[in-house]
């Protein structure tokens, strides 16, 4: 296995410090705050090895972001065991660093069942492999991407993505409210349904907001620009593999207030839908004054 992505199966591998209680890390990457995704994951993680029958996996998870997480200290994951049921198992996890909240998480597993199915087709759009890559969009824009921060952006990444309405996020210019992302694990993964949830937990808040700030010609290097995470609900639908190619369906319905607002559909290769993404983040630009 490639070792960027066993990088990122270390920092899903939570160790257990006491009976529901868990502790994380954070890559040293030089980013000044925690990534959302990573705090999404560890926290599905943490409450996952709290629920005993692993028949039961997640159905459903809604989580706030309270303060930035520090990337240079553990993480405490704290898991309130709220109910047992015959059919549903539920969770509340708290993450906590310097004995304050940074983020809370209840999770909602089920005991696989059969019953009425429907879903919307998947779009229409060109396979991944037509579709522009991480790497070729920074090749190509590498003259507007800071000193500062090129070395972070440049290096391997665990999950590729590739691209059908590429931007440059470093000389943006105004496009809709809209994007479809292929991603998928670098390697191949274990055979673990958890496991591969709590993947797909980590990579659905890789692009989502971005959706929210692509009609303003604006960009998370702007300086003036302040983008974080405020909210983030998943649902997963079917089973699936990360290390399989996922289309990411992304739009932006409003944005307002400082805050912008995105929902995700997430499709197997099959056109299958697997699970369903909404988010709210803050978009705050700064001496932004309206229209003249």
């Amino acid at each position: 296995m490639k070792p960027e992505l066993v990088d990122l199966l270390n920092l899903l591998d939570l160790e257990q410090i006491e009976v529901n209680m868990f502790r994380g890390t954070s890559p040293s990457e030089g980013w000044q705050r925690v990534y959302g995704g990573q705090v999404i994951g560890q926290a599905l993680v943490a409450a996952s090895r709290t629920v005993e029958d692993e028949t039961r996996t997640a159905h459903s998870l809604h989580g706030y972001f309270l303060r930035p997480g520090d990337t240079t200290i553990p993480i405490l994951y704290d898991v309130d065991r709220i109910r047992d049921g015959k059919s549903f198992t539920t969770r509340r996890v708290v993450a906590i660093q310097r004995g304050e909240a940074i983020f809370s998480m209840s999770v909602s597993f089920q005991v696989l069942e059969s019953g009425l199915e429907h879903q919307m087709s998947a779009p229409e759009v060109p396979p991944p492999l037509d579709c522009v890559s991480e790497t070729e969009m920074l090749s190509e824009h590498a003259d507007n991407i800071p000193d500062s921060v090129i070395e972070r952006v440049d290096r391997p990444r665990p999950i590729e993505m590739r691209f059908v309405e590429p931007r440059n996020e470093y000389d943006p210019t105004p496009a809709p409210p809209r994007q479809h992302v292929w991603m998928r694990t670098i390697d191949a993964m274990p055979d673990d349904e958890r496991l591969h949830q709590c993947m797909l937990a980590y990579a659905s808040d890789m692009t989502l907001l971005d959706t929210s700030y692509r009609p303003h010609g604006v960009g998370w290097a702007n300086p003036d620009f302040q983008v974080a995470s405020l909210d983030h609900s998943m649902w997963f639908h079917r089973a699936f593999r990360t290390d399989e190619w996922l289309l990411y369906q992304q739009d932006s319905p409003f944005s307002g207030g400082a805050r912008g607002f995105a929902r995700g559909m997430i499709f197997n290769s099959d056109g299958q839908l697997v699970a369903s993404v909404a988010q709210e983040g803050l978009i705050r630009l700064h001496h932004y004054h309206g229209d003249s």
